[in-house]
């Protein structure tokens, strides 16, 4: 199994099971993480974390925040491979519903993640924005 097929399959298993300890293993020490999601869990105006300790701390406030009944873990068994760069995606719609649709783009280093960037599609953007809303009025 090359770095791309073990990365697609345990970063999905481990995030799927809450183990941010073999998540953040996955990653380089100066790996690049960047979500929308970011500033939505963390006290930060930026999107962007650096280094495996940030990481490593959105991972875990991410997963005790995670909304299950969004989360549904579905894919189709395919994904991307170009260059140094893995790709797939978790569609809106799954067999049991709609899901949060975003797409998981990774530049991968020496068999370790070096940049993950996830984008959100509509569905989930809509979710994003309610909660920045949300925090607004609280302000």
């Amino acid at each position: 199994m090359d770095d791309f097929e073990r990365i697609y399959r345990d970063w999905h298993e481990y995030a799927k099971n809450r183990d941010t300890d073999a998540l953040i293993a996955l990653y380089a020490d100066d790996a690049v993480f960047e979500s929308p999601l970011v500033p939505a869990i963390m006290d930060t105006d930026s999107g962007i974390l650096c280094g495996k300790a940030e990481i490593l701390r959105f991972l875990q406030e991410g997963t005790r925040r995670r909304p299950n009944d969004l989360v549904r873990w579905y894919r189709d068994g395919r994904y991307f491979v170009t260059g140094d760069t893995l790709v797939w995606e978790y569609p809106r719609q799954t067999p049991d519903g709609d899901q949060v649709d975003i797409l998981e783009v990774m530049r991968l280093e020496s068999g370790k993640i070096k940049h993950h960037r996830i984008y959100w599609g509509w569905f989930g953007t809509q979710m994003l924005t309610a909660s920045a809303l949300a925090k607004a009025v609280k302000a």
